[in-house]
C-alpha cells in the first residue's frame, strides 16, 4: 500500500536522523549513540501509518507530497515513540529479534564498565529519552507545516488526541493485569481501541483526508473505519501473541501469558469451566513452554480461540461496511477493504 509514495517518507526520515546525529556530535559520543539507536528503532516496520496518511490524501485528490510527507513522517515517529516506551513498560531488551534501544544501551553500559544496576539505569534512561525525542519531532513536523493556521491546528488536534487516548489505553493495559477477575469482552475492546486503534488507524487516515480537504462525512467514515479495523488488527495481534509462530512474528508466544495480559481470549475463557485450569498460569513470571501449551489447549477447547478470531473478523467486516458512504473515493475504498482483509489473515 503506497510503497512508492512512502519512499519520500524514508528519505525524509533519513534526512532528519542525519541532521540530528550531526547536532548530537556537540554533546558527546553517548548522545550520538542514542540517535544511532533511535534511527535503527525507526526502521524495519511496515510503515502502515504513513501509508494510511498518503492513501487518504491521494484518495481525496491531494497532489502536494511536500505537505503530505511531513504528516506521514509525524505519525511514523509517533509510532516509533510509542514502541520505544512500550518496551520500557514491558522491560523488554529486544524487538523484532534484535536489541532495542534499552538492549543496545545495556550492552554499551557493560562495555563501559557499568554494574548491573547502572546498566539498567542506562537502558531505561536512553529508551525514555529516545521516545521523548521522537514524540517531540512528531509534533514539530506538524507545527512547521506551511499550511493555514486552522488546518495546522486541526492536524495537531488529531495528533494530540492520538497521544492523549493512547496514553489512557496503555495505562489501562498495564493496570488491568491485576484485575481479580477477567475483564469483559467490552472492556478488552475499549482498551484496544484506546491503546492502538486511534493512533495507528483513525488519526493517520483522518489527517490525510483533512489535509486533502475531504468532506466531513468522509472524514467521519474514515474515523469509524480506523477504530473498527484497529480493534480487528489488535485482536489478531493478541491471538498471534499466544498462538502465533515466534520465528514468523518475531514476538514471544509466552510474554502475554507471563504478563497476565487481559485479551479477548482471557475474557472468553474466564466465563467457562476451563478458567480454574488456566488462571494459575496467567501472570506466572516463569511460565514454561509446556505450561503455555497446556493453556493453549484449554483456550482452544473452551472456544476462546474461535470466539476471538470470529470477533476480529466481525470488526473487520464492520470496518468495510463503514466505508459505504457516497463521498468515499472508490480507489481508497478498495485499498482499505484489502487492508481489512489482511488485518485478520496475517501471520505476523
Amino acid at each position: 500500500m503506497h510503497e512508492i509514495a512512502t519512499l519520500g517518507v524514508e528519505t525524509e526520515l533519513h534526512r532528519f536522523f542525519a541532521a540530528a546525529r550531526l547536532r548530537a556530535s556537540d554533546y558527546g559520543e553517548h548522545y550520538v549513540a542514542l540517535w544511532d539507536a533511535l534511527d535503527l528503532a525507526s526502521r524495519g516496520g511496515k510503515r502502515v501509518r504513513p501509508a494510511l496518511v498518503l492513501a487518504a490524501y491521494d484518495g481525496f485528490g491531494g497532489t502536494d507530497h511536500t505537505l503530505s510527507t511531513p504528516v506521514a513522517v509525524s505519525f511514523e515517529l509517533l509510532h516509533t515513540a510509542f514502541l520505544i516506551h512500550d518496551d520500557v513498560i514491558d522491560r523488554d531488551l529486544s524487538r523484532r529479534g534484535m536489541a532495542n534501544i534499552a538492549g543496545r544501551f545495556t550492552e554499551r553500559a557493560i562495555a563501559h564498565g557499568a554494574g548491573t544496576g547502572q546498566a539498567e539505569a542506562w537502558a531505561a534512561t536512553a529508551a525514555i529519552l529516545a521516545g521523548d525525542l521522537a514524540l517531540s519531532e512528531a509534533h514539530r513536523a506538524l507545527a512547521l507545516l506551511p499550511v493555514e493556521t486552522t488546518m495546522r491546528a486541526r492536524l495537531l488536534d488529531l495528533l494530540d488526541r492520538a497521544v492523549f487516548v493512547s496514553a489512557a489505553g496503555e495505562l489501562a493495559d498495564v493496570t488491568n493485569t491485576v484485575s481479580p477477575v477477567p475483564l469483559t469482552i467490552e472492556q478488552v475492546i475499549a482498551t484496544l481501541e484506546h491503546k492502538t486503534a486511534i493512533y495507528s488507524f483513525e488519526a493517520p487516515l483522518q489527517a490525510g483526508a483533512v489535509l486533502a480537504g475531504a468532506p466531513e462525512e468522509a472524514i467521519d467514515a474514515l474515523g469509524r473505519f480506523g477504530r473498527l479495523i484497529g480493534v480487528a488488527f489488535q485482536l489478531t495481534d493478541d491471538l498471534l501473541g499466544v498462538f502465533g509462530d515466534a520465528d514468523t512474528t518475531g514476538k514471544s508466544v509466552l510474554a502475554d501469558l507471563r504478563e497476565g495480559k487481559q485479551t479477548a481470549l482471557i475474557a472468553h475463557a474466564g466465563a467457562t469451566d476451563r478458567w480454574p485450569l488456566i488462571a494459575p498460569f496467567l501472570g506466572k513470571d516463569d511460565l514454561t513452554e509446556p505450561e503455555a501449551e497446556s493453556v493453549r489447549t484449554h483456550l482452544r477447547e473452551c472456544g476462546a480461540l474461535d470466539t476471538a478470531d470470529a470477533l476480529a473478523r466481525e470488526y473487520a467486516g464492520r470496518a468495510v461496511e463503514s466505508l459505504a458512504v457516497p463521498l468515499m473515493p472508490e480507489d481508497l475504498r478498495t485499498t482499505l477493504t484489502q487492508l481489512a482483509r489482511s488485518a485478520v489473515t496475517r501471520r505476523k
